[in-house]
């Protein structure tokens, strides 16, 4: 396959500054630079070339820090994690689906050991598989979990594409173990599926405008209020959660992602990890 490389001029524009490159075509070349070592060598001989003042610069700098960095210790070396995983995932974030799993898990072990009081008490999968994954994306792309958030808010790849891969690397651990939760105490895979996903949408869709922690903090309480406790203390299915209220979780979805693609630009900024 070939490669598309960046034009002489984009390299030579970006090397003088990048003043005259619109910021669209900026992100797109340093998302290029990242991947492609025949651009950055361009790029390293287009400012030795056309500014010799940045070069002798960086060369002034560089002759400086090498016999300190010589005579500094080296720290151990440290386990690396594999590429995919640090794209789609920050180290921070890891107890986070553990601990949704957990709390799936015990909802289980509470709905096979028959928790309720009444004739049918609805199981406790259904009631909290809405807002369990809520609670990994939030970790996901909090301020206070990821130490670097200032770089990786800033970087070219970050915005929709990685708010993207981190929910999915979430939903990816929790959906298997709600799918089977439900599945082992007689709900339906919709049942357990569409509101799972709305609840995920609409989190994203309202973390564009106020933070996604802040989003999901809100939408867990608010479905405390409104449904989980209602629901424990009535031992009824809410309506809500009926089979019947399908269609309108598949109607929130739908508008939540197109809101989510609409604002997509409001998730490359530091407000998105409030």
């Amino acid at each position: 396959m070939s490669v598309e490389h960046a034009s002489a001029h984009l390299i030579d524009s970006y090397a003088r500054g990048g003043g005259e490159i619109a910021a669209a075509e900026v992100w797109a070349l340093e998302a290029h630079l990242e991947a492609c070592r025949v651009c950055r060598d361009r790029l390293s001989a287009a400012v030795t070339t056309g500014v010799p003042a940045v070069a002798a610069l960086v060369h002034a700098v560089r002759s400086d820090l090498e016999p300190l960095l010589s005579a500094t210790a080296t720290m151990p070396r440290r386990r690396r994690r594999p590429a995919w995983l640090t794209k789609w995932s920050t180290p921070m974030a890891a107890p986070w689906p553990a601990m949704v799993l957990s709390v799936t898990l015990l909802a289980l072990l509470l709905d096979l050991a028959g928790y309720g009081t009444g004739a049918a008490p609805v199981p406790l999968v259904l009631l909290l598989a809405p807002v369990l994954p809520v609670l990994g994306v939030a970790a996901s792309w909090s301020r206070g979990l990821d130490p670097a958030y200032e770089l990786t808010a800033s970087t070219p790849r970050a915005g929709l594409p990685l708010v993207l891969r981190r929910t999915a690397s979430v939903l990816a651990v929790v959906f298997p173990v709600l799918l089977a939760g439900g599945w082992t105490t007689g709900v339906t895979v919709a049942q357990c599926l569409l509101p799972c996903l709305a609840f995920t949408s609409t989190t994203l869709a309202l973390g564009g405008v106020i933070g996604v922690t802040r989003a999901a903090a809100a939408l867990i309480t608010v479905w405390a209020a409104v449904v989980l406790a209602p629901a424990l203390a009535t031992s009824r299915i809410p309506v809500a959660l009926d089979r019947n209220g399908l269609p309108v979780w598949a109607l929130i979805l739908t508008l939540a992602t197109g809101v989510v693609i609409a604002r997509r630009g409001a998730y490359a900024v530091l407000g998105a990890h409030r």
